[in-house]
């Protein structure tokens, strides 16, 4: 069997945003399972790199440029996942982010690149996997969405409409696809350890610690697990769904309310 039991032996997994951070993680972990992973990357070399190391431990992992965001660059990418194997299982779109603005500031282009990243390339991916993943009668739409889709941080409100949006994607795509053998689900990552970035300082992190019930942040890994288990044959009862891994920081009513409970100053 595969990574903790789950065994993808046989399927092919194309990753977007795969070369850092969970993306890197969810495509590591489905390798080890026994996926044949093509990860597609904004940062063509940092993605090969990946593979390379992968590759170097008999893992079958390839990567391929993702040049734009759009509806023809999005069906190319799953054409080249697909183009070895003659199949495609599993589709993951991990890629995401946004500049973050407060709405005062706001201008197309940062609204833009929020919902082209994070929410339309869930459309574009899923129109071009999908024929594939029929005629197969097995698929998995996997999106990475946050917490962010259920909570507001100032200069992220454009963030938080895209995330929203794709738990309504998740929603809409698992109804539509539900006689093909096709599953749509997501996971929401709360705060998660990355290389770089103002929330990653030790500083902030330790603060923000605090507030997070478990008492700190998750890991890459924690995600890709959840993400292992949804991509598994043993998830054929599960769509539409989005499972939520933030160490339960969505739990409390307010700060105050960690502060009470475990006596923090």
């Amino acid at each position: 069997m595969g990574t903790q039991g789950f065994d993808l032996s046989g399927r092919v997994a194309l990753v977007t945003g795969g070369g850092r951070g969970i993306g890197a993680a969810i495509a590591t972990r489905f390798a080890e399972a026994g996926a044949s992973v093509v990860i597609a990357n904004r940062t063509l070399d940092v993605a090969e790199a990946l593979a390379a190391e992968l590759t170097a431990r008999s893992l079958s992992v390839r990567a391929v440029p993702l040049t734009g965001l759009g509806r023809p660059e999005l069906h190319e990418v799953v054409g080249n996942a697909a183009s070895r194997a003659g199949r495609l299982d599993i589709v993951v779109h991990n890629a995401g982010g946004c500049p973050w603005a407060s709405i005062d500031e706001l201008d197309e282009d940062k609204l833009e690149q929020a919902l082209s990243l994070n929410l339309k390339a869930c459309f574009w991916l899923a129109q071009a996997a999908t024929p594939i993943m029929r005629k197969q009668n097995f698929g998995r739409i996997l999106v990475t969405s946050s917490v962010s889709a259920r909570v507001a941080m100032a200069g992220g409100a454009h963030y938080s409409a895209a995330k929203a949006g794709v738990n309504a994607f998740v929603r809409g795509a698992a109804f539509e696809y539900a006689r093909d053998g096709i599953t749509v689900n997501g996971v929401e990552p709360g705060f998660i350890t990355k290389d770089g970035g103002s929330m990653s300082k030790p500083e902030v992190a330790n603060r923000l610690s605090q507030f997070i019930p478990v008492g700190h942040y998750g890991e890459a890994d924690d995600i890709a697990f959840a993400m292992l288990y949804l991509a598994s044959p043993e998830a054929k009862y599960t769509t539409g769904q989005t499972i939520i891994v933030d160490g339960g920081s969505t739990l409390p009513e307010t700060g105050y309310a960690v502060e009470k409970q475990w006596g923090l100053s």
